[in-house]
This record gives structure tokens, C-alpha cells and sequence, in this order.
């Protein structure tokens, strides 16, 4: 039985089937990755869960940028949870901050009240606090069962001192390690014990639309259209060969 986890971060099918090939244990569904992920359709949900054998998180976010929400993100947010833990959703992944960059405790405790059996994960926004060891305090006292972090840095590997510093603190609620993991990071981690690991191993596309239209583009960039940004399914064999390997 494995020890680890590894969980990919997807928006379509075509990428969860990949993570799962390349040997994913679990999901993390969002929309909108390039944006930093926001609350998936409910098709994609359902269509993910008919097609891939694997647990899988849903991100509730309702939109990219901070993580300062008002009353009326936040019936949104609650409404989608509501309807994820109704369609079996293994995990909630949330994550409120107040106006001075410390979590919001009365709004996560909303969300948190109902999401009923499934786990609970605390994304990056726990980077974005000044206090990460007083921070995961508080997530210990919600009965929180991840914390998402890079270490309060852009990449796992820069923040990689702050992470071996709360690997040291977690019991029930654990540190899941994520921001800029491939299989150069992960070996930087393994030797101190840390089993739990998320990634995106994205890769760039290119559209196989044959007719381009000139003159006219849809993104903020010209081309944008025709760029496809999907899950590596080498990128993710190549990390689960080295959690296999400590863990044979």
C-alpha cells in the first residue's frame, strides 16, 4: 500500500487521464489553472468521476486574484460546496484571508461546517499570511486535514526551510507540499519524511485548429487561442519514480 500522496491539480479530462497515468493518487479539480484555478463546472466534476477511479478535491474559488472575500462570494463559495459534498466530493479545498492577511476564522468555519465527510485542505492562500507557523496553528484548532504551501515563497524549492519547519509540527493535519514540485524539487523533501506532494506538470500545446482566423484574438495576447495548456503525463512519472523508489 503506498505511503504517499500525490495529487495533480487538473481542469479537463484530458489531464486527469495523463496525471492518472502517469501516476497521480489523487485529484485536485479547478478551472482556470493558468489563472491559479477556480471553482470547476459541475459537468467536469461529474464527467471526472465517471471516467477516472481516483479521489478528487474540489477547489471552491470564485475567482483568481486575493483571497479577501465579501458576503456575497461568499453564498457562492457555500453554495458550491453544498453541491460537491452532494455529489460525492472526496475533498474541499478552500481558503479565506481578512484585510490584514490572517485567516479568517469565522468565514472558514462557514465553509468548513459543511463540508460534512469530505477532507479538508487549506490551498495558498496560507502562503500569502505573514505568520506561517501561527497560521497552521490555527488551521490544527479547524480540524483542517491539509495545508497546500510552497514554504510562503513562489516555489517549494525557495521556501523549502519554512516547510521542513512545519513538517516538524504536523500530526493529524499534514503538510502537502506544492508550487514549482518536479522530480528535482521532490528529492529535496523525501529525505526528511514528507509523504505528501501536489503538482501541476503542465505542459504547453498547440491548438490542432487547422482554419485561423487573422486579425482578431480572443485572449490578452495574440495566439493565446491556439495555445492548449495541459497535464505531462512525464512530468508526473517522473516524480512518482522517485516516491516509488523510497517507498520500495
Amino acid at each position: 500500500m503506498k505511503d504517499y500522496i500525490l495529487e495533480v491539480c487538473v481542469d479537463s479530462v484530458e489531464s486527469a487521464k495523463r496525471a492518472m497515468a502517469g501516476g497521480a493518487t489523487r485529484l485536485e479539480l479547478c478551472m482556470n489553472l493558468q489563472a491559479g484555478g477556480t471553482t470547476p463546472s459541475i459537468g467536469l466534476y461529474r464527467e471526472l468521476k465517471r471516467q477516472i477511479p481516483l479521489p478528487i478535491h474540489v477547489l471552491i474559488r470564485p475567482r483568481p486574484g486575493d483571497f479577501l472575500y465579501d458576503s456575497d462570494e461568499m453564498i457562492i463559495m457555500k453554495e458550491d460546496i453544498k453541491q460537491f459534498v452532494l455529489e460525492g466530493a472526496n475533498g474541499i479545498v478552500i481558503g479565506c484571508l481578512d484585510k490584514k492577511g490572517l485567516l479568517d476564522i469565522n468565514q472558514m468555519m462557514e465553509l468548513i461546517s459543511l463540508c460534512k465527510n469530505s477532507q479538508i485542505t487549506l490551498h495558498r492562500a496560507f502562503d500569502m499570511t505573514e505568520n506561517l507557523l501561527d497560521t497552521f496553528g490555527l488551521a490544527v484548532q479547524l480540524k483542517i486535514d491539509y495545508i497546500l504551501t510552497s514554504g510562503g515563497a513562489n516555489t517549494c524549492g525557495e521556501g523549502k526551510d519554512n516547510i521542513l519547519a512545519l513538517l516538524k509540527k504536523q500530526l493529524k493535519t499534514r503538510v502537502l507540499i506544492g508550487g514549482g514540485l518536479n522530480a528535482d524539487t521532490i528529492q529535496e523533501f523525501l529525505p526528511f519524511g514528507a509523504r505528501c506532494y501536489h503538482m501541476s506538470g503542465s505542459e504547453v500545446v498547440n491548438s490542432a485548429m487547422q482554419f485561423r482566423k487573422e486579425g482578431i484574438f480572443m485572449g490578452k495576447e495574440r495566439g493565446e487561442e491556439y495555445l492548449k495548456y495541459r497535464t505531462s503525463e512525464d512530468k508526473i512519472k517522473q516524480v512518482h519514480y522517485f516516491l516509488n523508489r523510497e517507498n520500495s
